[in-house]
């Protein structure tokens, strides 16, 4: 029997640098049949963005198109594939001043290979050297594979030639805001994480760059804490315990919002990250798709 829709959705989201899209490129090299979609490639052009603090705000909602997301998102379900545009869809120009002379580098970077039938500036940028040991990727591999054979719960929803289900990683900082309530709908899994305040502002830091429509771009001094962190604070602390993003989520509204976290410290290993995100996939993707 044919499904009604051709893809499940996995949204990841968290705070810039909290791991997402490290996370997303390991669960689409452990999965088949998967892909990732970036909520980055859906910005406005750089004219319609909101400048705060003399800076162009590239961390908000309104720098975001919603419209054209919803509308991506609706054609991965009902087809399995990208909406692939004649144009980029990517306006990004990051969240700074250009640096010519400065490239990612791509020596031991983690999964740095674009991906096919969509031109996706956010994909070609480098997240640095893999976390996850090679054995753990191995064997995660492994047990996914098994986890699709005949006989396991798996089994005809990745793989089946005909009836194949694809998997979308759908990677982005604001998945989970209230103001992207008309994508919500759209994610059959929503994983969410934690990151600290210090934590995100180093990993930030110490990026080279990206890769942008126009060449290269760096954060301007003062980005994190002048945009990045505030924005995500006053956007995700209706769910936390006394509006606290370094403290306990509210239960409460994390059940009522279909969004699942790791219990515990706010800090993870990307290892035991990746190994919580496969565990909940294997176990919450036939229900998704039985309930498709």
């Amino acid at each position: 029997m044919s499904n009604p829709r051709k893809a499940v959705v996995v949204g990841i989201s968290g705070c810039s640098s909290s791991g997402k899209t490290t996370l997303a490129r390991l669960l689409r090299d452990i999965f088949p049949n998967s892909f990732i979609l970036h909520e980055d490639d859906f910005y406005r052009p750089e004219t319609e963005l909101p400048i705060k603090h003399g800076l162009f705000d590239w961390d908000c909602v309104e720098s975001l198109s919603i419209p054209d997301m919803v509308k991506s998102l609706e054609h991965i379900h009902s087809e399995g594939t990208f909406p692939v545009s004649s144009r980029n869809l990517s306006h990004r120009s990051e969240h700074g001043i250009p640096d010519p002379q400065r490239r990612p580098h791509q020596t031991h970077d983690i999964l740095t290979t674009s991906q096919p039938t969509l031109d996706s500036k956010e994909d070609q940028n480098s997240i640095g050297r893999c976390p996850v040991s090679d054995t753990t990727i191995a064997d995660l591999k492994a047990r996914v594979k098994t986890w699709t054979e005949i006989g396991n719960p798996g089994y005809g929803i990745l793989t089946d030639a005909e009836n194949a289900v694809r998997l979308c990683v759908f990677d982005g900082f604001l998945l989970y805001s209230k103001a992207l309530a008309p994508i919500q709908p759209q994610m059959d899994i929503k994983l969410f994480l934690r990151v600290s305040y210090a934590k995100a502002k180093a990993r930030r830091e110490a990026r080279s760059g990206y890769v942008t429509l126009e060449g290269f771009w760096e954060d301007p001094p003062g980005y994190v804490d002048k945009i990045v962190w505030p924005n995500y604070v006053e956007d995700h602390e209706w769910m936390f315990e006394d509006g606290n993003v370094e403290g306990k989520l509210k239960k409460e509204v994390m059940d009522e919002m279909g969004i699942l976290s790791q219990e515990g410290e706010v800090e993870r290993d990307m290892e035991t990250t990746l190994k919580w995100a496969v565990e909940i996939l294997l176990e919450r993707l036939p229900i998704a798709i039985s309930s498709m």
